[in-house]
C-alpha cells in the first residue's frame, strides 16, 4: 500500500473473546493487527492463526491490539458461529474474533471482506496509532517481516 488511508470500520454480526464489539475507532492510539481468516482455510489453520497468536503474545505488552474477522466467502453453512466458537476454544486463540457480516444482498463475499477489497483469505490488515490502514496483504508475510513493520508502527509516536 503506498499512500496511507485511513482503516474502514468493521462490519460484523458478532463477536467472541471480547464482552463488548472492538470498535475500530475506539483503538485510535493503538496499533492494530487484524487478520481475516476462515476456519477451512489451509493457510489460515496452518500459518496465520498461529502467527497471529505469536503477534498477541508478544506485542500486546506494548499496546498492540490483534483481532481475527472471521471472514466467510464459501461454505457459509459448515462456518456457523457455533463451529468458530469450537474453532477458537480448540485452537486456543485468546485475541477478540468478529465475524464478517454475510452480504446485504445475500451474495457470497461479506461485507467487511468486500469493503477492503480483499482477495481472499488470510488478509492481514496493519493500522497505526492514527487509524491509517498502513498495509493490507493478501497471503502470509514472514514472521520477522511482519515483528520489524509492528516494531515500527509501536515506535512511531
Amino acid at each position: 500500500m503506498n499512500q496511507p488511508v485511513m482503516a474502514l470500520p468493521w462490519r460484523t454480526s458478532a463477536w467472541l473473546n471480547t464482552s463488548a464489539p472492538v470498535d475500530l475507532e475506539a483503538q485510535r492510539g493503538h496499533v492494530v493487527v487484524a487478520c481475516a481468516f476462515q476456519m477451512l482455510c489451509p493457510g489460515c489453520v496452518a500459518l496465520a492463526i498461529p502467527q497471529m497468536k505469536a503477534v498477541h503474545e508478544l506485542f500486546s505488552p506494548q499496546g498492540v491490539i490483534v483481532v481475527g474477522l472471521h471472514t466467510v466467502f464459501e461454505h457459509h453453512d459448515a462456518m456457523t458461529v457455533t463451529a468458530l466458537r469450537a474453532f477458537v476454544h480448540e485452537y486456543g486463540i485468546r485475541f477478540p474474533v468478529g465475524v464478517d457480516m454475510p452480504a446485504a444482498d445475500g451474495g457470497p463475499i461479506p461485507q467487511t471482506m468486500a469493503a477492503y477489497r480483499m482477495q481472499g483469505t488470510p488478509t492481514l490488515l496493519l493500522i497505526d496509532r492514527s487509524g491509517q490502514l498502513r498495509r493490507q496483504v493478501f497471503g502470509h508475510i514472514p514472521d520477522l517481516h511482519l515483528g520489524a513493520e509492528i516494531m515500527r508502527l509501536v515506535e512511531r509516536q
